[in-house]
């Protein structure tokens, strides 16, 4: 198992406990990482690998030969901790035969060699990593290049100086990149491919028009349960269809457990039964590759619910079959009575000038229900102009009467998982502290360049009140 280094304390604990760990490897820029987790395993069993400690342990199996342990494609490889942006973190299950037919594939799909040069910067307890950075390197013969911390500014300067053809991701990467100033040789570089999943889809066309590549952005999840990908005739910000055959994605009502309508838009694009047509995409022929969680009997039930499995991902699908993300299922806005997802608000807010990224998350209305916030990524916060927010949103034909953000946060940096997804639970706990408090005074705290403002009122911008003197 790979420890997430973004866990603390006895969340960390928690973590090594319930995998039954019996030896944890560490090195001595990550001790004071685990400083509260207490003893989780035995002091005899917890080494430090850049230690002369360490030396001393390993010393005695100098040029021995590798123990002859049959290895079948059922045994398991690794516990693969979900990111846990909704819940506690759940330990997926990946047998040696899944990753090495996952990462086989992959390498044969992309038509990796020897030749080729695969650069991660995905941290290896994460299944893009594992499949994306190491097997399919492993099943192909191909170079790895491994970076410890994610550069967005150091990111093509890597691709050339290391002669990299293959870019594996999850998540903002490729925003953060797209977000470094534009030089007029940026496509002069090897790569050929980037490849991952969550990728803004405003993103996708633009980096591979920048940096000349082909930028793949398929659709799945650590559990395996139901996965997508992309074809020619894919409309844009679709997910694409289900390629496996063990695979066929409905999308369904997780209350009636009925399935929901297609999508429908009008002349303008605009979708106009998204209330109807959006629920969860389930996966109704089992399973698919999901292999269930470590000792956690009542999550296997959750996901696998009457034969099916559900992603827990809501989405919906237009006429012609093509499917779209529409959020985590905890990502439902209800205003006014309405219900719709965050998805959707997203990627019409990512077209605002100067947008690096965006989260729409729901924040308590006084009286009843949600409603809408938006926290957004700038360039240069500082610059925000509510009013002209204001008209353009107005402007967006496709934006919902309801979805218009009330609130809107914006800020330099927006929280972030290891794998670069954004972390609406903190910014919703955040609001409900300090920020709602503040809300409802009409002011807005401003530490590190994060502001609140209140639009679609007027453009009304609340007044900025220093950090230092408090709320």
């Amino acid at each position: 198992m790979g420890i997430n280094p973004t866990r603390r304390g006895s969340e960390l604990a928690r973590d090594v406990e319930h995998t039954d760990c019996t030896v944890l490897l560490t090195e001595r820029t990550h001790l004071g990482l685990l400083e509260g987790v207490g003893e989780v395993v035995p002091p005899d069993r917890f080494f430090v690998v850049d230690s002369p400690e360490w030396t001393d342990v390993i010393a005695p199996y100098a040029g021995a030969a590798l123990p002859e342990i049959a290895v079948s494609p059922s045994d398991r490889f690794m516990l693969i901790f979900t990111s846990g942006t909704t819940g506690a973190p759940k330990a997926v299950m990946m047998s040696q035969g899944r990753l090495c037919g996952w990462g086989s594939a992959l390498a044969t799909n992309f038509g990796l060699s020897p030749d080729d040069v695969c650069y991660s910067v995905m941290p290896l307890f994460h299944s893009n990593a594992a499949v994306a950075g190491f097997t399919n390197i492993v099943a192909s013969g191909a170079t790895a290049v491994l970076r410890r911390r994610f550069s967005a500014s150091g990111w093509l300067d890597d691709v050339r100086k290391y002669g990299v053809t293959f870019f594996n991701y999850v998540g903002k990467p490729l925003t953060y990149i797209l977000a470094t100033p534009e030089r007029a040789d940026d496509a002069d570089n090897p790569l050929n491919f980037a490849f991952g999943n969550e990728a803004a889809p405003l993103d996708i066309d633009r980096f591979a028009q920048r940096f000349g590549c082909i930028v793949v952005d398929g659709y799945g999840s650590t559990e395996g349960g139901a996965n997508m990908s992309k074809s020619a005739d894919t409309p844009p910000g679709a997910l694409g269809k289900p390629v496996a055959a063990n695979v066929d994605v409905r999308i369904y009502d997780p209350e009636t457990c009925e399935e929901c309508p297609r999508a429908k838009f009008d002349e303008t694009g605009r979708f106009v039964n998204a209330e109807e047509a959006i629920g969860e995409m389930v996966n109704v022929k089992g399973s698919g590759g999901f292999e269930g969680y470590y000792k956690n009997d009542e999550a296997n039930a959750e996901r696998m619910r009457g034969g099916m499995y559900w992603t827990g991902d809501l989405g919906y699908r237009d006429e012609d079959g093509f499917f779209y993300f529409a959020g985590r299922n905890s990502d439902w806005l209800r205003v006014d009575g309405e219900n719709f997802a965050a998805a959707p608000v997203e990627r019409i807010l990512a077209r605002y000038p100067d947008v690096v990224l965006a989260a729409v998350y729901a924040v308590p209305d006084e009286e009843v229900g949600d409603q809408v916030m938006a926290a957004l990524q700038l360039t240069a916060p500082a610059r925000f102009d509510a009013a002209a927010f204001d008209a353009f949103l107005a402007a967006q034909s496709d934006l919902g009467t309801k979805w218009s953000p009330r609130y809107v946060r914006t800020t330099t940096a927006l929280p972030i998982t290891q794998t670069s997804k954004v972390q609406k639970r903190q910014l919703r706990a955040e609001f409900s502290g300090r920020f709602q408090h503040a809300a409802s005074r009409g002011i807005a705290k401003q530490p590190e360049l994060v502001s609140l403002v209140q639009v679609g009122l007027g453009a009304q911008v609340v007044e900025y009140v220093d950090p230092s003197e408090g709320v």
